[in-house]
């Protein structure tokens, strides 16, 4: 597993997420000291998120909504 310095971590963040995406798991170190592991998550940890409708039935908006504060 690649290791990268903070430095780098900073400047080329986007190029390693893509990377970490694609497989490619990467730890980023200060001084030579791992500090993180940066994985992609899994399925399960990305499952629900984004769901329209999911309050369906639990919260009502007042018909005059977009007339709230008076105006």
């Amino acid at each position: 597993m690649r290791t990268v310095n903070m430095h780098e971590a900073k400047t080329q963040l986007s190029r390693l997420v893509e990377q970490a995406v694609k497989g490619a798991p990467f730890i980023i170190a200060r001084a030579g000291k791992p500090l993180v592991k940066v994985v992609p998550l899994g399925p399960d940890e990305t499952a629900g998120r984004g769901r329209l409708g999911f309050l369906a039935g639990e919260i009502a908006v007042p018909d005059d909504f977009d007339r709230m504060g008076g105006q």
